[in-house]
């Protein structure tokens, strides 16, 4: 299962969908099977867009004053025997993980997050926990492409990766690859 992740896309008023900042955000949803969006979606229209490569779900930003059947604050599912909890805002990754799992009504196996717009990939007490950044707005710099999370779920084996979208001419993407791997 291929899962794209993405975070505070904020579909500003200068794009109408994402592919207006170029042919990578297509490359890299046209392979997902599904995909999460960890909050600041900020126009249903983005989710729309994404939805013509795959199913969709969405956590609720703090910049979300939207109403999406796709939408809620917290999600949880499960896939190939792996929970997922997606928050827009988890705070402090770095805090003990019985804290961080608090935030989710079940114990879950990988933790998806978004708000900081910087890139957070960790394997830690069982836990994975994945920031993928912003899409469009990369360690709060402007406009610009960015990061995206992919994780790739078998029964025994997470890959998960940030991946750096590109350039932008001009703008350069601040954006860390990161890659953890997870065996079960």
């Amino acid at each position: 299962m291929r899962i794209a992740v993405l975070s505070d896309s904020h579909l500003p008023g200068a794009l109408r969908t994402l592919d207006d900042l170029g042919k990578e955000p297509e490359q890299f949803f046209a392979a997902a099977d599904l995909i999460l969006h960890s909050g600041d979606v900020t126009s249903p229209a983005i989710l729309d867009w994404l939805e013509q490569f795959a199913p969709v779900l969405c956590s609720t930003g703090n910049n979300d004053p939207i109403a999406d059947e796709r939408s809620q604050e917290i999600q949880v599912l499960t896939v190939l025997g792996w929970t997922i909890g997606m928050v827009h805002s988890l705070p402090r990754t770095e805090r003990p993980i019985p804290e961080l799992q608090a935030y989710f009504p079940e114990p879950v196996d990988i933790m998806i997050c978004g708000h900081t717009h910087q890139e957070v990939l960790e394997y830690r007490n069982g836990v994975l926990i994945m920031n993928s950044g912003s899409i469009t707005f990369p360690r709060h710099k402007d406009l610009r492409l960015g990061t995206v999370g992919l994780l790739d779920i078998t029964d025994t084996t997470i890959n998960a990766n940030i991946i750096c979208l590109g350039e932008t001419k001009g703008k350069p993407n601040p954006g860390t690859e990161l890659a953890v791997t997870v065996q079960r």
